[in-house]
């Protein structure tokens, strides 16, 4: 009973983070991080133009009703992301990045920004962020990863570092009962 009392989800903080798709071609994958961002409280933002019809029945039955509990943002184009947006606050995945996504501290309100399923985010856009870019290590032959599992372990991992401290009290608090 005390491990319940105290791990209530409304004693924990959660980071509130953007999750923005450049240009989305697999209806499913998009369904599934409709579905992911209005579990975890995760803002999306999706940027034309996309591969699919936004009333696709691939698309609605991968985000089945959830798509009433997300906080979504739709753009015309990346140049239009872009302006509206601070970039410094920006990670951009990719597997030509050198910096890893685990070294990276997610803020609260950070973007976490992905980019078309077949061919990433356009090379300009890295060049001119390097600082930005980051990668998830995968093992050798490996050429990427579902984006709904990167963006599951990064908000994952966002949850954890912001509630390290509260975490390390609890358990110490148990250890001590226990004593």
């Amino acid at each position: 009973m005390l491990y319940n009392f105290y791990f209530n989800e409304e004693v924990f903080k959660t980071a509130t983070l953007n999750i923005v798709l450049i240009e989305p071609q697999i209806p499913q994958n998009t369904g599934n991080i409709v579905r992911t961002c209005a579990a975890t409280g995760c803002r999306l933002h999706l940027v034309k133009p996309f591969g699919f019809k936004i009333d696709d029945r691939k698309l609605k039955r991968a985000g089945l009703d959830y798509w009433k509990y997300l906080d979504i943002t739709m753009y015309e184009s990346l140049e239009e992301f872009l302006k509206l947006n601070v970039v410094e606050n920006m990670h951009f995945f990719t597997t030509k990045a050198q910096n890893v996504y685990s070294d990276v501290e997610y803020s609260d309100g950070a973007y976490l920004v992905f980019g078309r399923e077949d061919a990433g985010l356009p090379e300009e856009l890295l060049k001119d962020n390097p600082k930005n870019c980051v990668r998830f290590p995968m093992g050798k032959g490996i050429r990427s990863l579902n984006m709904v599992i990167i963006i599951i372990l990064v908000n994952a991992m966002a949850y954890f570092v912001q509630n390290i401290s509260i975490m390390l009290k609890v358990m110490l608090e148990m250890i001590f009962l226990r004593s």
